[in-house]
C-alpha cells in the first residue's frame, strides 16, 4: 500500500464511503480509515425525498451507476434485494398523554400524517445501517480506495501541505500522509477530539438525552388503532413519532423483521426515566403510554440498549487549510425530521465540488462558504427542532410548526427536480422565508404562550407556508392528512416559477401514474 494520498477520509460509515467514491471520480488517491470494522450496528437511519435525490444526482452526476438505486425503494428492491431497508412512506406523527390509550379521532386532531410518495415503488426508505454501509465500503473499495479499519490514530499533524497520519491498526504501527484531510467520523469525533476542536451549543436547544436499540416483534401501530377511513399511505410503512410533551419516540421498521425504535427526551424527562438504566429506563417509558406499550407487548431488543447522555452537539470550526469536517460530524441536532441525511449529502455534494478545484484561492474560498453554510443549516435545524420540542404538549402548534419544515422541503425537492438550485437547506436563506420562518420559531419558544399569542403565532406560520405551499398543507379540509397529488403541484406550478407543461414532463419523468391525482 502506498504511503500517500490525495485524500484521507477518517469514518467509513455511509457518508465517508460516498465522498471517497466520488474523490475517485475525481481522480484523487484516496485512503478511508475506520476505527471499527464492518459490519457494525450505526444510528442514523431515515432518508427523505430530498436526500435521495440529491444521492440520485450524485450518483449521475459523478457516474456511480451501482449508488443509484438506492435512491428508491423500487429500484433498491429490484437490484440489491439482500440489503435490508424499511419503506418510507411518509412521516406519521402520533399525540400521547401519560395515562391515556390513543385513540383514533375524525378530526385527526392527534395525528399528523405527511406522504412523501404516491406508491410503494417511489417511496423512500430507512437504511439497515449494518447492511448498507458494509455495501457502501466495498464499492469504495471497488472505486480504488484503500481501506483500513481496526485503526487506531494519533493527533493528525500539519507540516506545509501535507498531513502526517500515525497510530497503529491491529496493534502494528501505521504511518501515512495525505494533502487533505475529511473527517466522516461522526459527531464528537476524531478532529474534535484529536485537535480538541471547542464544541459549542445550540442556543435555543435544550438539553436532550436518547436511549435506542433494535427489536424484533413490533406490532403495527395500525392494526391496534384502526381508522374509520384509509390513510393517504399505511401509517407504519412511515417514520413512525410518537409524540408526548417532554419527548418522543421512533420506529422504524426494516424488512428484515427487525425494527429501529429509540426515544429522544428533554433531560427533565430522560433523568426522571433513569435512562442509564437501558432496558428498565425503556419499560418504565412504555408504562406510562399505553398504546405505545401495547405495541411492544411482544417485541424483544436484539442487542443492548444505548443511552446517548447529550444527542445535540455542534463544532465550533468545520474546515482548516488542510482538513474539513462533513455536516453530520460538524453536528447533530436530533433524529426528529430525519435531517441528518440530507445535510450530509448537501455536505457531501457541495465538498464534491471544491475538493476537484486546482486553484489554490478558489479552493480556500469554497472551503471556507461551505464551512459557513454548515454551521447556519445546523443552527437553522436546531431552531426549529427546538421549538417543536417547546410544544410536544400542544399537537395544534407542535404539528402546525412542522408543516414550516414540510413546506420548505417539499418546495426545495420540487425546484431541484425543475433543475433549479433551492436557496439553502429548507430555505433559511430565502430572502422572505428565512427570516419570517426563524421569528415565527423563535415566537414559538417564549412559552408559556398567551392565548392571543399562540392564535397570532398559527396564522403566522400560514401565512409564512402560504407562497411555497406545493402540497395542500394549508388546505383545512385535509385534517392534518396530506397524500401526493399531482394536482397541488399543476395547481401551484407558478409558485415554482414553472408552466403547467413544465410540471406535466416532471411528472412523467419521475413515473407518475395519471390516476394518481
Amino acid at each position: 500500500m502506498p504511503a500517500d494520498f490525495d485524500i484521507g477520509i477518517v469514518g467509513a460509515g455511509f457518508g465517508g464511503a460516498l465522498m471517497a467514491m466520488i474523490a475517485r471520480r475525481l481522480d484523487k488517491s484516496v485512503v478511508l480509515l475506520e476505527k471499527g470494522a464492518h459490519p457494525r450496528f450505526a444510528i442514523g437511519e431515515s432518508s427523505t425525498p430530498l436526500a435521495n435525490l440529491i444521492l440520485e444526482e450524485l450518483s449521475r452526476r459523478w457516474d456511480l451507476p451501482r449508488i443509484r438505486p438506492l435512491a428508491k425503494w423500487g429500484t433498491w428492491q429490484k437490484t440489491y434485494p439482500q440489503l435490508a431497508c424499511g419503506l418510507k412512506r411518509g412521516f406519521s406523527f402520533f399525540h400521547h398523554l401519560p395515562g391515556r390509550a390513543w385513540k383514533h379521532q375524525h378530526s385527526h386532531e392527534n395525528e399528523l400524517l405527511v406522504a412523501a410518495s404516491p406508491r410503494d415503488e417511489f417511496g423512500d426508505t430507512h437504511w439497515y445501517r449494518a447492511d448498507v454501509d458494509h455495501f457502501l465500503v466495498n464499492e469504495a473499495i471497488r472505486e480504488g480506495c484503500e481501506y483500513l479499519d481496526q485503526v487506531d490514530l494519533e493527533p493528525p499533524a500539519f507540516a506545509g501541505d501535507i498531513v502526517a497520519l500515525g497510530g497503529s491498526r491491529a496493534g502494528k504501527p501505521l504511518r501515512l500522509q495525505v494533502r487533505f484531510l475529511i473527517d466522516a467520523s461522526g459527531p464528537r469525533g476524531f478532529l474534535h477530539q484529536k485537535l480538541k476542536v471547542p464544541g459549542e451549543d445550540f442556543p435555543t436547544m435544550p438539553p436532550t438525552q436518547g436511549l435506542y436499540s433494535h427489536f424484533e416483534n413490533v406490532a403495527r401501530f395500525a392494526d391496534l388503532n384502526r381508522h374509520d377511513e384509509p390513510p393517504p399511505y399505511p401509517i407504519d410503512d412511515a417514520a413512525v413519532h410518537h409524540v408526548f410533551p417532554g419527548g418522543w419516540i421512533w420506529v422504524l421498521r426494516f424488512n428484515n423483521g427487525i425494527t429501529s425504535a429509540g426515544v429522544a427526551a428533554r433531560d427533565e424527562l430522560a433523568n426522571l426515566i433513569g435512562f442509564d438504566a437501558g432496558p428498565k429506563a425503556w419499560n418504565r417509558l412504555l408504562s406510562k403510554f399505553a398504546s405505545i406499550h401495547e405495541q411492544f407487548g411482544g417485541a424483544r431488543p436484539v442487542r443492548e440498549f444505548t443511552h446517548a447522555p447529550r444527542l445535540a452537539f455542534r463544532t465550533s470550526r468545520v474546515s482548516a487549510e488542510r482538513w474539513t469536517m462533513l455536516p453530520h460530524t460538524a453536528g447533530f441536532v436530533d433524529p426528529l425530521l430525519s435531517t441528518g441525511f440530507p445535510l450530509n449529502l448537501l455536505g457531501i455534494e457541495r465538498l464534491a465540488e471544491t475538493i476537484g478545484l486546482r486553484n489554490m484561492s478558489r479552493f480556500e474560498a469554497r472551503l471556507e462558504h461551505y464551512s459557513r453554510q454548515t454551521l447556519a443549516e445546523l443552527d437553522f435545524t436546531a431552531l426549529l427542532i427546538s421549538a417543536l420540542y417547546a410544544n410536544m404538549a400542544d399537537f395544534e402548534l407542535f404539528s402546525t410548526l412542522s408543516l414550516l419544515y414540510f413546506a420548505a422541503a417539499s418546495f426545495s425537492e420540487t425546484m431541484r427536480r425543475l433543475g433549479k438550485t433551492p436557496e439553502g437547506f429548507l430555505l433559511q436563506e430565502h430572502a422572505a422565508f428565512g427570516p419570517t420562518s426563524r421569528k415565527i420559531l423563535h415566537a414559538a419558544l417564549n412559552q408559556p404562550l398567551l392565548p392571543q399569542a399562540r392564535a397570532s403565532l398559527l396564522k403566522n406560520i400560514h401565512s409564512a407556508i402560504e407562497p411555497f405551499d406545493i402540497a395542500g398543507l394549508n388546505d383545512p379540509a385535509r385534517r392534518n392528512w396530506y397524500p401526493v397529488l399531482a394536482n397541488d403541484l399543476l395547481q401551484n406550478c407558478a409558485r415554482l416559477g414553472a408552466s403547467e407543461e413544465q410540471i406535466m414532463t416532471l411528472l412523467a419523468r419521475c413515473g407518475w401514474d395519471s390516476t394518481e391525482g
